[in-house]
């Protein structure tokens, strides 16, 4: 073999290259144990809010407290991961969602629990993971090359997803064994990891110091965006993927109870069903790497994503159905890793936070009015009608941006 002589890499080697990296390996391992956890307690409180209130409503309510902080509070969480390091950051708020899941463990374990307790720490957790998220977004691509963010971004959205999996799949048990005392107490436990994580890694961010104000900061975030052409039409695609689409997601108890007339087992199914294929979807991005027409193929996906919402919402198949929650994750994930890739690669790392923080806020608050809305209109139209009109909703969007404003389909 000649000294120029190259060896392609292998598909492993491909798909997982970021791993490469000692603190991305770190940082995977920790926030899916993490994930795998929340996840956990995720099956057991949507379960047990639906079962207390046996209202729809309350469901949609405790997913819009748990998201809208992250709406509300995300803009100001950018800025202090642009001032301070981002690992302090990080450990405060695993500090605290840790907390939250302990007490209410506690309160689960001696049936003291009531509705508005939940909700309250469903916004404190909300709270926390707005300043957390903005850190952990900006500081997962400084632990790479530049050249080697899209796999990595796509194979954390892996580990989320295989916690997608995971999770459900032991919560479930835990739930329908043990009881839900117990997938609060593991979710508690679980956050053990990505603190020990960050405690050991080496990656370490030094902000500037700067005499801008907090509103400067703001201001020079906002304006970033506004010069950047795609970005603000990219964060809006978030913001409304996850409005119209992640209802499907929040409204699965609804599906497994009400019309599959099925119980933890049919929620979990459905559950596992779209983590499992949004693991496959992220698998895929991870192979293609720093691919080129990443907007086309997001926008693609959003199409597929939409017309699964609908089948699904009119299916009265249980097979069928994890078919097309299976096919849904794969256009999910394809879409948000794609999306997110564009954004990470347009933005310097002395910006991350900020951009980050602003798209974060529109991916996150999306979900929590997403799901009030839904919420809300479920008891007048039926949750398949009001999903179905999310998916249809989702299609003329994309196409949209396909073919008339074309600015994310250029890139």
């Amino acid at each position: 073999m000649s000294p120029s002589t190259t060896v392609a890499p292998t598909f492993f080697e491909r798909v997982f290259k970021a791993f490469h990296y000692r603190d991305f390996r770190l940082m995977f391992v920790g926030a899916c144990i993490s994930s795998i956890g929340t996840w956990m307690q995720n099956l057991a409180q949507a379960w047990i809010v639906f079962d207390i209130s046996k209202s729809a409503f309350y469901l949609g309510l405790d997913a819009f407290l748990a998201g809208i902080p992250v709406f509300l509070f995300s803009i100001i969480g950018g800025v202090v991961a642009d001032r301070v390091e981002r690992r302090r950051v990080l450990l405060v708020s695993q500090y605290i969602q840790m907390a939250s899941a302990f007490i209410l463990t506690g309160l689960i374990f001696f049936h003291v629990v009531r509705i508005w307790e939940i909700l309250s720490l469903s916004f404190l957790c909300g709270t926390a993971q707005s300043f957390g998220g903005p850190a952990y977004s900006a500081l997962i691509p400084t632990l790479v090359k530049k050249e080697d963010m899209p796999n990595a971004i796509a194979l954390n959205s892996i580990q989320f997803n295989l916690a997608r999996v995971l999770g459900p799949a032991f919560g479930g048990v835990a739930l329908d064994r043990l009881g839900a005392v117990w997938c609060f107490g593991l979710n508690g436990l679980s956050f053990l990891a990505p603190v020990i994580s960050l405690t050991i890694l080496t990656t370490r961010y030094l902000p500037q110091k700067t005499g801008e104000s907090v509103i400067q900061s703001m201001k020079q975030g906002f304006r970033f965006i506004r010069d950047q052409g795609a970005m603000e039409a990219l964060i809006f695609l978030a913001f409304v993927m996850t409005a119209l689409g992640f209802p499907m997601m929040t409204f699965l108890p609804v599906f497994a109870k009400d019309i599959f007339r099925g119980g933890p087992w049919t929620f979990t199914l459905f559950l596992c069903s779209s983590g499992i294929g949004a693991v496959v979807g992220s698998l895929l991005v991870a192979w293609m790497g720093n691919v080129q027409h990443k907007g086309r193929i997001a926008l693609a996906s959003l199409v597929w994503l939409g017309v699964g919402i609908v089948i699904f919402s009119f299916s009265t198949n249980l097979g069928l159905s994890c078919i097309v929650l299976f096919l849904t994750g794969i256009g999910l994930m394809t879409v948000f890793a794609n999306v997110n890739s564009l954004v990470q690669l347009i933005t310097p790392n002395e910006m991350r936070g900020r951009v980050m923080s602003v798209y974060n806020s529109a991916f996150r608050g999306g979900m929590p009015l997403g799901n009030l809305a839904t919420g809300w209109l479920v008891p007048m139209f039926t949750a398949p009608f009001v999903l179905a009109a999310n998916g249809f909703l989702l299609v003329l969007l994309a196409l949209y941006f396909l073919l008339v404003q074309r600015k994310v389909a250029t890139l």
